[in-house]
């Protein structure tokens, strides 16, 4: 069985970007160890143009998660959109970092939003909290 990667590139200013969130245990227990995963925290800008070209919405998101094939995927977050984002969903930064990643690998894992979603969004925030 091959060892994947989580790759985790910053392009950002921020220094909160990785935020204590256990990135490499989340992703080997939601897609497996010999998933390859690339994490990029991105610029607004970046973010809202990715969003734009592939989701046809023209502003930035927290969270965008890109399904590359059945072993491999890339997640990428606009850090300044998940800290605004955060006190709506009533959590910390890190808190809610956590489940937008959780919620990301749960979309390359083959999840769509639905109670089933967010049963295994719960599962695996309260294993990793």
């Amino acid at each position: 069985m091959k060892d994947a990667s989580c790759t985790i590139v910053n392009k950002t200013k921020s220094t909160q970007a990785h935020a204590g969130v256990p990135f490499v245990s989340i992703k080997n227990k939601i897609l497996g160890s010999s998933y390859d995963l690339s994490v990029s925290f991105i610029t607004s800008l970046a973010q809202r143009k990715l969003n734009r070209t592939y989701r046809h919405k023209d502003k930035t998101t927290n969270i965008l998660s890109f399904p590359l094939s059945k072993t491999s995927g890339e997640i990428t977050f606009d850090l300044a959109q998940v800290k605004r984002d955060a006190p709506e969903f009533g959590m910390s930064y890190t808190k809610f970092l956590k489940y937008l990643f959780i919620h990301g690998c749960l979309h390359l894992k083959g999840y769509v939003h639905s109670s089933t979603m967010d049963k295994a969004e719960r599962k695996f925030l309260a294993m990793f909290s």
